[in-house]
């Protein structure tokens, strides 16, 4: 079947856009239920390729949403990765079938990509085995499925530890390096697929490739940050590091501005070992900063603490102090940051993650206790990611929209350190187009709590984040899903057009994640 193109300026149908016209704010929906065609002739023909499925509706129920818990979606069957081989066998029958085939590792999507709309489900988890570990070269060979801290408790136990993974460890390892995956050492490191040395990968026609920087490099690029359009990531090399504990030093701000000219300055200058931004509203903004060794600990405090502007945790109480002294219409928020205080804080101290003042267990505290705390039923979290340059004014514009729509709410600012420039990442990706050095993020998360909102309230709260980024010219680092509509406003057709006939090269009945990006 051939999708046809629009012109620029046209109303009409949009393989990336099916549901958006030009001109009417949109609130996108569900894309279509996949019709069912020729299913029982694709279920025989799987099953005479020895490849398992489910078609039980208690079995497809337990994929029926993502980690966003706003788009709902039934798959006809759902297969658990077993090998490559066997995803091999599903994607070669599936396109001779033209039966959409969506993948899902963690399910930590948050605009519906890993909800499948009809067809099957390829779920991960099964193939979640580490195979070698060199601790030589160090390097660590695992199947893509396997969760980050299962990864991190594998290596643990050699004295190694993870480069850099995403701030939920439940992600699984081939969807982070799928979409990119960031962490508070991302400005050193870059993000965690710039981990990768070498993955294994079944493309949407069922062929099982090894790819690297140096062998089918395009291919590599292209999976690499390319939200699973062009191949399933089922096994990777990642470079890792020897285990070391954390010292952590925390620095309160009640200005935005001037914690991110903080955050950036540390980063230009390779100051410290872990940055990043936390806050709890606009109010109480956290710059957190680590070290691996005593030695960069103590340059640290020599060369750039004097530098920071922020306060430790005495004097911040002071300043909030002062501040809600002669704004006592805003007790309520002054309590409620108090009470977020007393909760929070605790997690980040408790004496079997610390040893002589040190983080011994990074993987809980980044992950597990700050998803404690932040996560919910519905996670709604857009994002911009931005040069440097213009990252201040994204996040401002953000944080403004953030108090039009919510009563509490948390960002997430952190940044990203890009690769050398005869490795570039993948063109359509959360890699903005005019970052040179450092790219930066911002995730805008509100604090639900129990409170209910409409699907409206969160896709407008949406849109006015991403409609930042048109304006910006910026991207993001969830795009796709069901908010597809944006893709073509950012990249501008001559790029969103130019991929798509590698995709439709690639995956002739654009099977693959289809609902994704293209």
């Amino acid at each position: 079947m051939k999708i046809p193109l629009v012109e620029p300026g046209t109303i009409g149908p949009c393989p990336v856009a099916p549901d958006a016209l030009q001109g009417i704010t949109r609130q996108q929906t569900n894309p279509a239920r996949w019709n069912g065609a020729g299913w029982q002739d694709f279920v025989a023909a799987l099953r005479a390729a020895d490849v398992e499925l489910v078609e039980s509706v208690v079995a497809c129920g337990v994929y029926a949403t993502d980690a966003g818990g706003t788009a709902y979606g039934m798959p006809h069957g759902v297969v658990i990765a077993r090998d490559a081989g066997q995803v091999s066998r599903l994607l070669k029958t599936a396109q001779a079938c033209r039966v959409p085939v969506t993948v899902r590792g963690g399910g930590l999507t948050t605009e519906g990509e890993s909800v499948a709309f009809g067809g099957v489900l390829l779920d991960m988890s099964g193939m979640s085995r580490v195979l070698t570990i060199d601790a030589n070269a160090l390097t660590v060979r695992t199947e893509a499925g396997i969760y980050w801290h299962s990864l991190a408790e594998e290596l643990r136990r050699e004295n190694l530890d993870y480069l850099s993974a995403p701030l939920n460890l439940t992600s699984s390892v081939g969807g982070t390096l799928g979409v990119g995956g960031i962490d508070v050492n991302s400005a050193r490191l870059g993000c965690s697929a710039d981990q990768a040395v070498s993955l294994q990968v079944v493309t949407p026609t069922g062929e099982i490739v090894e790819c690297s920087d140096t062998e089918n490099s395009e291919l590599f690029q292209r999976v690499i940050l390319g939200y699973g359009q062009f191949g399933v990531i089922t096994e990777a090399t990642l470079r890792i590091r020897p285990y070391t504990p954390l010292a952590m030093h925390y620095y309160y701000y009640s200005s935005l501005r001037a914690a991110i000219e903080d955050l950036q300055m540390l980063d230009r200058n390779d100051a410290s070992d872990y940055s990043g931004i936390l806050t709890i509203m606009d109010c109480a903004v956290n710059l957190l900063v680590a070290f691996d060794s005593d030695e960069r600990e103590a340059a640290f405090r020599k060369h750039w603490e004097s530098r920071l502007r922020g306060h430790g945790e005495f004097g911040f109480a002071l300043c909030m102090l002062g501040h809600y002294a002669v704004r006592p219409w805003k007790l309520g928020e002054a309590l409620y940051l108090l009470q977020r205080k007393q909760a929070v804080f605790p997690e980040f101290r408790r004496p079997e993650y610390l040893r002589a003042g040190k983080m011994h267990d990074r993987s809980v505290v980044f992950s597990r206790a700050v998803w404690k705390h932040w996560g919910s039923r519905q996670m709604v979290i857009p994002d911009l990611a931005t040069s440097a340059d213009k990252f201040i004014a994204a996040v401002e514009r953000g944080n403004a929209i953030c108090r039009k729509y919510f009563r509490h709410y948390t960002l997430y600012c952190v940044g990203i350190k890009l690769r050398p420039e005869h490795k570039p990442h993948y063109e359509m990706s959360c890699i903005p187009p005019d970052a040179d050095g450092w790219a930066y993020g911002c995730e805008f998360e509100p604090m639900i709590e129990g409170e209910v909102y409409s699907r409206d309230h969160f896709q407008a709260f949406k849109n006015a984040i991403y409609d930042i980024g048109v304006d910006l010219g910026a991207s993001y680092y969830r795009f796709g899903g069901m908010m597809k509509g944006y893709i073509r406003r950012v990249f501008g057709d001559a790029v969103v057009d130019r991929h798509l006939a590698l995709k439709r090269r690639a995956d002739p009945a654009m099977i693959l994640n289809r609902d994704v990006i293209f």
